[in-house]
């Protein structure tokens, strides 16, 4: 798995101390580090039972929208400014108490972000890790 996604060791404790939060593909058999496993998708995965699965919470409300989603089309040269677009959903109401849902999650133990993107580094969930991440440390979202 890619490092930049904290799937892995210490890797997801930010540097500082934070909260271990991983992005992993929902696809991938669970594993024993994963502590609390949400899907963090709008949409349920293609081919997948919800026992395969082997999920906590299903966190609709932390997806981007679909408007969001669409014009992103996983297209790597879009993530920068997607990322942006999607940091400001996640201030509305709706969004915001899932976050903070999350957020809560990620102070108890390892939390791990599932999503059925094929890149998982340069996905939503990529990008709320972060931002549980950062908040939790008290920098600003």
């Amino acid at each position: 798995m890619a490092e930049g996604t904290g799937t892995g060791g210490d890797r997801g404790r930010g540097g500082s101390g934070g909260p271990e939060v991983r992005v992993r593909r929902v696809y991938e058999e669970a594993g024993p580090g994963d502590g609390r496993r949400v899907l963090v998708d709008r949409i349920w995965p293609r081919g997948l039972s919800r026992d395969a699965a082997e999920l906590d919470e299903w966190c609709k409300d932390a997806a981007p929208s679909d408007g969001l989603r669409r014009w992103y089309g996983h297209d790597p040269e879009r993530y920068a400014e997607f990322a942006g677009r999607y940091r400001a959903e996640l201030e509305e109401a709706g969004r915001h108490e899932a976050v903070e849902r999350l957020r809560e999650s990620a102070g108890e133990g390892t939390l791990t972000l599932l999503t059925a993107t094929r890149d998982a580094e340069r996905s939503h969930a990529a990008v709320l890790a972060e931002v549980l991440r950062e908040t939790a440390r008290g920098a600003p979202d």
